[in-house]
């Protein structure tokens, strides 16, 4: 939900503009500060975002979205499967156009995977259906030595100059079992090129053409990686004995698979602006009544920004206050035991650049006993004042663990 001053606003960002009490509240009860989430010499993905807020060390357990959602779909990768996110996006006129294939329900989806396997797929070569436009591609004996592009970051732009490519001087990289870097991309831009011809079969693609509508027209894999090794929270943080996730996004839910927490899917959870925000909320509380720890993540502000939506992206930030944020403090307060609340984005998402930028994001702590600090509202530049300062790598949770 982070952001920059937009001038439709009256020169403030969507989260200063946005009516938050709840945040405002727990920003003048609490403590703020900033955190890193993009350590330097990676791309502000969320992947690596989400997985620093949990206080993981990037450089030893990184390998990218696809693995991370490999678990959370619930693939067990083998030691030589390469394991890339794979997203069905739409392009017209050789452009990226949407990074979601204009929408794409995770209904619709079904049958374009089953349709890239039945065509494309090999002994080597196999989709996993995910939810909505994000899915999964396996490559066995692929390499993870290459570069790939989001999608998300290039809205508007030439598709083909942006396809795969070794990693400088990795072209001829050998690893036993895996093919080289160049032999990869080779492979996956044949794929990309192929399917083309192979979605423009499919029925709901053919329909949606003659409603004029926008098309899922193409695979884009990217963010690939091998099975990671990570530790989990218990045996990294003794008070979380037990924990859980809430996300709509594959991506979150296998971050937090790998992290040891319980995997708590909700009925309606979109990862978009319809998403149910009371399921999630009620999921959240029912969780922490037996559990240590819950990592609550929320889509919709992200996707908002990637579409350039100013006011859906206010809306968002409202909802998450009004819907999510406020019943839950309501509810926790009551409570004989105490409980910690903080609340952050994962990174920006600036509408009028709709990519995600690596600045440090703006963060609450508070629980009933703390000693509030001088920031009385919460936002991108009232928590530059916050008393935790800037915080990096492991600091934020060893703080949260404190």
């Amino acid at each position: 939900m982070a952001d920059n001053p937009i001038e439709k606003l009256g020169g403030k960002t969507p989260l200063q503009y946005a009516k938050t009490p709840y945040m405002d509240m727990l920003a003048k009860m609490g403590r703020t500060g900033r955190l890193v989430t993009v350590p330097e010499g990676y791309m502000p993905g969320s992947e690596v975002a989400n997985t620093a807020i949990l206080g993981y060390d990037l450089d030893k357990v990184y390998e990218g979205r696809g693995p991370l959602e490999a678990a959370s779909i619930g693939y067990d990768m083998a030691d030589d499967d390469l394991a890339l996110r794979c997203n069905i996006i739409y392009v017209n006129d050789g452009k990226i156009i949407t990074h979601n294939g204009g929408d794409l329900s995770t209904e619709d989806a079904g049958p374009l995977i089953d349709l890239l396997n039945e065509k494309l797929g090999t002994d080597k070569v196999k989709w996993i259906r995910g939810i909505q436009y994000r899915h999964l591609l396996i490559i066995k004996g692929g390499s993870k030595h290459i570069m790939c592009n989001p999608p998300h970051d290039h809205p508007n732009e030439e598709w083909r100059p942006l396809l795969v490519t070794p990693l400088p001087g990795k072209e001829d990289f050998k690893e036993e079992g895996r093919m080289t870097p160049q032999e990869t991309c080779d492979l996956l831009n044949d794929l990309i090129l192929k399917s083309v011809d192979v979605l423009a079969q499919a029925p709901l693609n053919i329909k949606r053409k003659q409603e004029g509508k926008r098309l899922a027209n193409i695979i884009w894999p990217w963010s690939g990686g091998y099975r990671p090794a990570m530790q989990t929270l218990s045996e990294q943080y003794p008070a979380v004995k037990t924990g859980a996730v809430i996300s709509a996004v594959d991506l979150i839910q296998g971050i937090g698979k790998y992290a040891g927490l319980d995997i708590v899917k909700v009925e309606g959870a979109t990862g978009l602006w319809d998403t149910n925000y009371e399921g999630k909320t009620q999921a959240a509380i029912e969780n922490l009544r037996t559990k240590d720890f819950v990592f609550l993540h929320v889509e919709a502000s992200d996707e908002a920004g990637h579409d350039g939506e100013v006011d859906l992206k206010v809306k968002t930030i409202e909802n998450l206050d009004s819907r999510m944020i406020g019943p839950i403090y309501e509810e926790v307060k009551t409570w004989n035991e105490p409980v910690c609340i903080a609340v952050l984005p994962d990174h920006y998402t600036p509408v009028e650049m709709r990519v995600h930028v690596g600045e440090p994001v703006p963060f609450i702590i508070y629980y009933p006993s703390i000693e509030p600090d001088s920031v009385q509202t919460y936002d991108e530049f009232t928590c530059v004042n916050g008393s935790y300062g800037v915080l990096r790598l492991q600091q934020f949770m060893q703080t949260l663990m404190k």
